[in-house]
Protein backbone atom coordinates (compact mmCIF):
# COMPACT_ATOMS: atom_id res chain seq x y z
CA UNK A 1 0.00 0.00 0.00
CA UNK A 2 1.62 3.61 -1.11
CA UNK A 3 2.23 5.81 1.35
CA UNK A 4 -0.41 8.76 1.33
CA UNK A 5 1.07 11.77 2.26
CA UNK A 6 -0.87 15.47 2.82
CA UNK A 7 -0.43 17.70 0.11
CA UNK A 8 -0.76 20.48 2.37
CA UNK A 9 1.60 19.28 5.18
CA UNK A 10 4.32 22.11 4.64
CA UNK A 11 1.76 25.04 5.03
CA UNK A 12 0.47 22.95 8.23
CA UNK A 13 3.90 23.08 9.62
CA UNK A 14 4.18 26.45 8.86
CA UNK A 15 0.79 27.73 10.58
CA UNK A 16 2.42 25.66 13.62
CA UNK A 17 5.36 27.69 13.54
CA UNK A 18 3.29 30.85 13.39
CA UNK A 19 1.55 29.52 16.88
CA UNK A 20 4.76 28.67 17.93
CA UNK A 21 6.13 32.46 17.53
CA UNK A 22 2.77 33.50 18.69
CA UNK A 23 2.81 32.03 21.59
CA UNK A 24 6.68 33.45 22.36
CA UNK A 25 5.36 36.88 21.71
CA UNK A 26 2.47 36.76 24.62
CA UNK A 27 4.94 35.51 26.56
CA UNK A 28 7.21 38.86 25.87
CA UNK A 29 4.32 40.72 25.96
CA UNK A 30 2.99 38.92 29.93
CA UNK A 31 6.65 39.77 31.22
CA UNK A 32 6.57 43.42 29.87
CA UNK A 33 2.86 43.67 31.76
CA UNK A 34 4.48 42.05 34.45
CA UNK A 35 7.40 44.61 34.76
CA UNK A 36 5.28 47.47 34.27
CA UNK A 37 3.00 46.19 37.11
CA UNK A 38 6.12 46.17 39.32
CA UNK A 39 7.22 49.42 38.32
CA UNK A 40 3.28 51.07 39.45
CA UNK A 41 3.21 48.88 42.62
CA UNK A 42 6.49 50.82 43.56
CA UNK A 43 5.28 54.20 42.04
CA UNK A 44 2.42 53.70 44.58
CA UNK A 45 4.52 52.82 47.15
CA UNK A 46 6.28 56.18 46.82
CA UNK A 47 3.55 58.09 46.32
CA UNK A 48 1.91 56.19 49.54
CA UNK A 49 4.90 57.31 51.74
CA UNK A 50 4.61 61.29 50.02
CA UNK A 51 0.87 60.88 51.50
CA UNK A 52 1.79 59.77 54.89
CA UNK A 53 4.97 62.40 55.21
CA UNK A 54 2.48 64.67 54.06
CA UNK A 55 0.14 64.09 56.69
CA UNK A 56 1.94 63.87 58.64
CA UNK A 57 3.28 67.43 58.55
CA UNK A 58 -0.58 68.75 58.53
CA UNK A 59 -1.12 66.63 61.52
CA UNK A 60 2.22 68.82 63.01
CA UNK A 61 1.05 71.77 61.62
CA UNK A 62 -2.57 71.49 63.20
CA UNK A 63 -0.94 70.63 66.60
CA UNK A 64 1.14 73.68 66.49
CA UNK A 65 -1.44 75.33 65.58
CA UNK A 66 -3.66 74.18 68.86
CA UNK A 67 -0.74 75.28 70.88
CA UNK A 68 -1.06 78.17 72.81
CA UNK A 69 2.24 80.30 72.31
CA UNK A 70 2.84 79.07 68.31
CA UNK A 71 5.03 81.86 66.67
CA UNK A 72 3.34 83.01 63.74
CA UNK A 73 6.91 82.27 61.83
CA UNK A 74 7.38 78.97 62.96
CA UNK A 75 3.26 78.13 61.57
CA UNK A 76 4.86 80.35 58.07
CA UNK A 77 7.40 77.96 57.70
CA UNK A 78 5.53 75.09 59.18
CA UNK A 79 3.11 76.03 56.13
CA UNK A 80 5.47 76.30 53.74
CA UNK A 81 7.20 72.90 54.23
CA UNK A 82 3.31 71.42 54.10
CA UNK A 83 3.45 72.95 50.43
CA UNK A 84 6.48 71.47 49.19
CA UNK A 85 4.99 67.95 50.81
CA UNK A 86 1.80 68.60 49.07
CA UNK A 87 3.66 69.63 45.27
CA UNK A 88 5.81 66.34 45.88
CA UNK A 89 2.51 64.25 47.05
CA UNK A 90 1.47 65.79 43.93
CA UNK A 91 4.47 64.78 41.72
CA UNK A 92 4.13 61.32 42.93
CA UNK A 93 0.33 60.87 42.08
CA UNK A 94 1.54 62.08 38.22
CA UNK A 95 3.95 59.42 38.37
CA UNK A 96 1.33 56.96 39.35
CA UNK A 97 -1.14 58.01 36.66
CA UNK A 98 1.60 57.61 34.31
CA UNK A 99 2.79 54.33 34.65
CA UNK A 100 -0.86 53.28 35.25
CA UNK A 101 -1.31 54.62 31.54
CA UNK A 102 1.90 52.49 30.78
CA UNK A 103 0.45 49.20 32.32
CA UNK A 104 -2.43 49.84 30.13
CA UNK A 105 -0.74 50.09 27.17
CA UNK A 106 0.91 46.75 27.80
CA UNK A 107 -2.18 45.23 28.94
CA UNK A 108 -4.15 46.48 25.70
CA UNK A 109 -0.49 45.25 23.65
CA UNK A 110 -0.51 41.74 25.18
CA UNK A 111 -4.47 40.79 24.51
CA UNK A 112 -3.74 41.95 21.00
CA UNK A 113 -0.66 39.33 21.47
CA UNK A 114 -3.49 37.01 22.99
CA UNK A 115 -6.14 37.16 19.63
CA UNK A 116 -3.24 36.87 17.05
CA UNK A 117 -2.54 33.75 18.92
CA UNK A 118 -6.18 33.02 19.16
CA UNK A 119 -6.47 33.14 15.45
CA UNK A 120 -3.62 31.43 14.13
CA UNK A 121 -4.10 28.24 16.72
CA UNK A 122 -7.59 28.12 15.11
CA UNK A 123 -6.54 28.24 11.71
CA UNK A 124 -4.17 25.30 12.92
CA UNK A 125 -7.01 23.40 14.35
CA UNK A 126 -9.17 24.00 11.15
CA UNK A 127 -6.08 22.65 9.13
CA UNK A 128 -5.39 19.86 11.12
CA UNK A 129 -9.07 18.71 10.87
CA UNK A 130 -9.06 18.96 7.25
CA UNK A 131 -5.65 16.80 7.32
CA UNK A 132 -7.90 14.13 8.60
CA UNK A 133 -11.14 14.43 7.03
CA UNK A 134 -8.97 14.52 3.88
CA UNK A 135 -6.75 10.94 5.16
CA UNK A 136 -9.89 9.10 5.90
CA UNK A 137 -10.83 9.93 2.17
CA UNK A 138 -7.99 9.22 0.97
CA UNK A 139 -7.53 5.52 3.05
CA UNK A 140 -11.00 4.57 2.01
CA UNK A 141 -9.95 5.30 -1.79
CA UNK A 142 -6.73 3.54 -1.35
CA UNK A 143 -8.39 0.72 0.24
CA UNK A 144 -11.45 0.18 -2.57
CA UNK A 145 -8.31 0.51 -5.15
CA UNK A 146 -6.61 -1.86 -3.05
CA UNK A 147 -10.01 -4.19 -3.16
CA UNK A 148 -10.38 -3.67 -7.14
CA UNK A 149 -6.35 -4.76 -7.48
CA UNK A 150 -6.91 -7.44 -5.16
CA UNK A 151 -10.42 -8.99 -7.05
CA UNK A 152 -8.40 -8.67 -10.46
CA UNK A 153 -5.41 -10.81 -8.59
CA UNK A 154 -7.64 -13.26 -7.94
CA UNK A 155 -9.55 -13.20 -10.98
CA UNK A 156 -6.19 -14.02 -12.62
CA UNK A 157 -5.33 -16.62 -10.18
CA UNK A 158 -8.11 -18.11 -11.36
CA UNK A 159 -8.11 -18.04 -14.68
CA UNK A 160 -4.96 -19.59 -14.51
CA UNK A 161 -5.79 -22.21 -12.20
CA UNK A 162 -9.23 -22.85 -15.01
CA UNK A 163 -6.11 -23.22 -17.76
CA UNK A 164 -4.12 -25.34 -16.49
CA UNK A 165 -6.57 -27.68 -15.47
CA UNK A 166 -8.21 -27.30 -18.97
CA UNK A 167 -4.35 -28.11 -20.38
CA UNK A 168 -4.18 -31.01 -18.24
Amino acid sequence: MAKIVYPLEQVLEVKHKRVDEAEKVVQEKLKIVEQETQKLREKEAERDKAKTHYQDKLQQLRDELDKVGSTSTTIRQMRDYLKLAKEALQKEDGKVTEQKKAVDAAQQILEDAQRDLKIKRHEVDKLETHKEEWLKVEHKEADRVEGIEQDEIGTTIFLNQKIKKKQE
